[in-house]
């Protein structure tokens, strides 16, 4: 058994528990509260910009040409590409780039990044992979399945973020990073092995308070 395929396995509870979520499938089923998804948007854009810094860093710990180059290239990818279209679907949702730039992050959201870019910047190359391949994988397994209901793809508001996210596009990058982990974890004794798998589970974790987060609006109870 490959180490991904054991990761996954042991994620597949937390990760069911995301795609079962309200939020997530009020976005395959088209019936999401709108100021919900205009919350998660805001929130996420933040996300990306710390998740773009975790690409830096995965060039920094690279040990070859060819993985700190795919790195610097996802660094583009995510400020130029992906916040781009973040950019201009927010703006669908009547979002302008000044109430993006303004947003305030909630406690996951801090939390989440904090937690990701802790490990980054003091573990390996391996464990940074293990913290950011959970959001990436569980996306794309996301956008699969929410494909496979009617209509979602076509959906007027929700139908461009199920096709982005099940798209082959983003899939190979699931795929590389998950063989990235294969190829860093092999030969790595159990010890090391049992913290990667801490750090997925983690992050895993994290990714269904994210949703959490986003249905409920949650910020800091004590500005309320």
């Amino acid at each position: 058994m490959k180490f991904t395929e054991r990761l996954h396995k042991k994620a597949t509870p937390i990760w069911r528990k995301s795609h079962d979520h309200p939020f997530v499938q009020g976005i395959g089923q088209g019936t999401l509260e709108l100021d919900k998804f205009q919350f998660f948007m805001c929130q996420d854009y933040l996300y990306l910009i710390d998740y773009a810094r975790l690409f830096a860093l995965g060039s920094l710990k690279a040990q070859d040409l060819k993985t700190m180059s795919t790195f610097a290239n996802l660094l583009d990818s995510t400020l130029n590409v992906e916040m781009d279209l973040h950019r201009q679907y927010a703006k669908r949702l009547g979002i302008s780039i000044e109430q993006l730039e303004a947003t305030k992050a909630a406690p996951t959201t801090l939390a989440y990044s904090g937690y990701m870019l802790n490990v980054a910047q003091r573990g390996s190359l391996a464990e940074l992979v293990a913290a950011v391949l959970p959001c990436t994988w569980s996306y794309y397994e996301i956008g699969k399945e929410l494909s496979q209901l009617p209509g979602a793809t076509e959906h007027e508001t929700y139908g461009e973020w199920v096709a982005m996210y099940c798209s082959e596009e983003f899939g190979q990058l699931a795929d590389w990073l998950i063989d990235l982990l294969d190829e860093l974890a092999t030969g790595l004794p159990e010890s090391q092995l049992e913290k990667l798998e801490e750090i997925f589970l983690n992050t895993s974790r994290y990714e269904y308070m994210f949703w959490d987060m986003s249905y409920n609006k949650d910020m800091w109870p004590t500005d309320e």
